[in-house]
């Protein structure tokens, strides 16, 4: 049998003239199909009757389909999707969030070779001006909408696509446009030209278009070819062999809409002959009970979340003795991606996995981007700790460019976007002049002497400023600092500000813990929270400590201010991820941020040093 887990990465590492570093990872990448569906097919023949996707009905009963279910379905909708003239320049958007219906149209474009959209919900039903909606018609020109559930949408629909667009759902709505009903869609007959297609389909043809918006706010087209999928596929599988002997189970809420959810789980899902059930819960307080109570009945072999919702599991495993239970009965490994893991959080798993199975279950991360499809490293079970990310495996090469003092992180290989759909002039800032392609983030060694233990992330560049002295302030870094000293009062920091004379930051409370530590008598809303004085004094007193550490002023936070609202979804602030955008949350704190350097009397401020030290 396999190894479970990769040992360590043979990376051959060569340093360039100007400094840049070359790695060119060792092995071979594993054969890897021309497009996903044919895993689907593969797997319908190989294991008809096991368990594809599954959701749970308006009962609460688990609706599953097999995959011999699953590949009939998926091509009665291709046939009928060809039917329609859809094409790259006409693509189908998807405006609801992850459910079966989403499966199986998404499924069914690929099939039969057509580019899909899956639109984030957010953008439709909390961005209340449409704005990100009318954007996105403008620049994919959908050929259809396509929208399942209730009501919610119906705004949405009439601005997602242009009035000649129809609208596929399966809920009785007017419509100004001509509308199609899912049950009658999806029995269609397939015909064989729907199977011709998809034998002709090559690894270059686009899959799908994934909506980012970066440090913007206004959504770009990411071009995802099958070879993007099926390569990091393969590339995953190099740093997690056990997938290739044992059929993933996965229980998992990440949207879609996303790269970690939409190609990186629900692909190797498919890659693997696994079984995907669609977790309706969220990392908040309410949404997530559901994922408790889907994870008390399915327990999975491998775990994907983001941090925020980790720090949640970490404190229902400790508390609940059937969950804790049904969730390591098989659990091969955690996964996490999308922010950094606070180390408080990975000790408690760490904790309540040893009480439970005798032993630490490896939490396995990575770097990445929606431009990599998403993985470019992969750590493995010895590299782990709190802001390593490993090293690439074979299939790509990567370079680390000396930038700012740092290291920049660039990409080269099968698993990198063409470019940006429609906006050619973006790619000229994203790719360099060798075609690698940057990241964004900087990355430092582990251990300069003894390069096997990897990178360790070094902070977003674009989210790097300079203090008024000219000291760099490494953003990326100092907020994970801050959060394991704060934890686990606080949920988020925003780091503050550019070009003036100290460190600020803006805090994001956990309401939950929050509340604990102001204790009965005080107001629990996020109002009373920030003016809490055992929060402040708690908080105070936790960076004072924590400025004792560090005599740069580039790592002492002078002062902080408690926020007394939630980061916005509808602004860009966070995203439906639950990761914060530096950025837009300064300008759009600017007020609050301002009144930081103003010596303002605002109860919520906490002043950790009276004068704030320099470099």
């Amino acid at each position: 049998m396999a190894a479970a887990f990769s040992a360590a990465f043979p990376v051959d590492i060569e340093t360039m003239a100007d400094g840049s570093m070359l790695l060119r990872p060792g092995g071979e990448l594993p054969p890897y199909p021309a497009k996903i569906t044919e895993r689907l097919v593969d797997w319908a023949g190989a294991v008809p009757e096991r368990v594809c996707f599954a959701q749970r009905d308006d009962s609460g009963a688990w609706r599953a389909l097999d995959y011999r279910d699953t590949l009939a379905r998926v091509r009665r909708i291709g046939s009928a999707l060809l039917d329609l003239g859809l094409s790259a320049e006409r693509p189908l958007a998807i405006l609801s969030g992850n459910g079966l219906e989403h499966q199986l149209l998404s499924l069914g474009a690929m099939y039969a070779g057509i580019p899909y959209v899956a639109v984030s919900p957010a953008y439709s039903l909390i961005d209340h001006s449409l704005g990100r909606i009318r954007h996105v018609a403008k620049l994919m020109t959908p050929g259809m909408v396509a929208v399942f559930g209730a009501g919610l949408f119906d705004a949405a629909i009439e601005c997602a696509a242009d009035a000649d667009a129809p609208l596929l759902t399966d809920v009785a709505r007017g419509s100004r446009r001509r509308v199609i009903d899912w049950a009658e869609f999806e029995c269609s007959q397939p015909t064989p030209r729907v199977d011709e297609v998809h034998r002709l389909l090559g690894s270059d043809a686009i899959a799908k278009f994934l909506l980012t918006s970066g440090s913007t706010g206004i959504p770009k087209a990411v071009t995802t070819t099958h070879r993007m999928i099926c390569s990091n596929q393969a590339m995953l599988q190099l740093a997690l062999p056990f997938l290739a002997s044992e059929p993933p189970v996965l229980v998992d809420w990440l949207p879609w809409n996303h790269v970690f959810g939409g190609s990186h789980n629900v692909g190797l899902s498919l890659m693997h002959g696994g079984s995907f059930y669609i977790d309706s819960g969220r990392p908040t307080v309410e949404g997530f009970r559901d994922t408790v109570r889907n994870l008390r009945e399915i327990s999975p072999t491998i775990y994907f979340n983001v941090p925020k919702g980790f720090e949640a599991l970490a404190v229902s495993l400790e508390r609940d003795e059937v969950l804790r239970k049904s969730y390591f009965r098989r659990l091969r490994a955690n996964f996490f991606a999308g922010a950094s893991l606070a180390q408080p959080v990975w000790d408690a798993l760490d904790r309540v996995a040893e009480q439970e199975t005798g032993a630490r279950i490896p939490m396995i991360t990575g770097l990445g981007a929606t431009e990599t499809g998403p993985s470019v490293t992969f750590t493995t079970p010895e590299m782990c700790r709190a802001g390593s990310v490993g090293l690439p495996v074979a299939g790509e090469l990567v370079k680390l460019v000396p930038v700012g003092g740092k290291l920049e992180i660039r990409v080269r290989g099968p698993n990198v976007t063409p470019g940006y759909w429609r906006q050619p002039e973006l790619d000229g800032d994203v790719f360099d002049d060798e075609g690698f392609y940057r990241l964004g983030d900087a990355v430092k060694w582990v251990d300069p002497r003894d390069r096997v233990l990897g990178l360790l992330f070094d902070g977003r560049i674009c989210e790097d400023f300079k203090l008024s002295s000219g000291t760099w302030v490494s953003v990326g870094p100092l907020r994970l600092r801050l959060l394991d000293a704060l934890a686990p009062l606080v949920a988020d920091v925003v780091i503050g500000a550019p070009e003036r004379d100290f460190v600020t930051a803006l805090v994001f409370l956990d309401p939950i813990a929050a509340a604990g530590c102001a204790g009965e008598g005080g107001g629990h809303s996020l109002a009373a929270l920030a003016r809490s004085p055992q929060i402040r004094c708690s908080i105070g007193e936790r960076l004072r400590l924590f400025n004792a550490e560090f005599s740069s002023s580039s790592m002492r936070v002078a002062r902080a201010l408690l926020l007394d609202s939630p980061p916005s979804l509808a602004e860009g602030e966070v995203t439906d991820k639950g990761s914060i955008n530096q950025r837009i949350a300064r300008e759009r704190r600017a007020e609050e941020l301002n009144a930081l350097y103003s010596g303002s009397a605002d109860g919520r401020i906490i002043v950790v040093e009276q004068r704030a030290r320099t470099a």
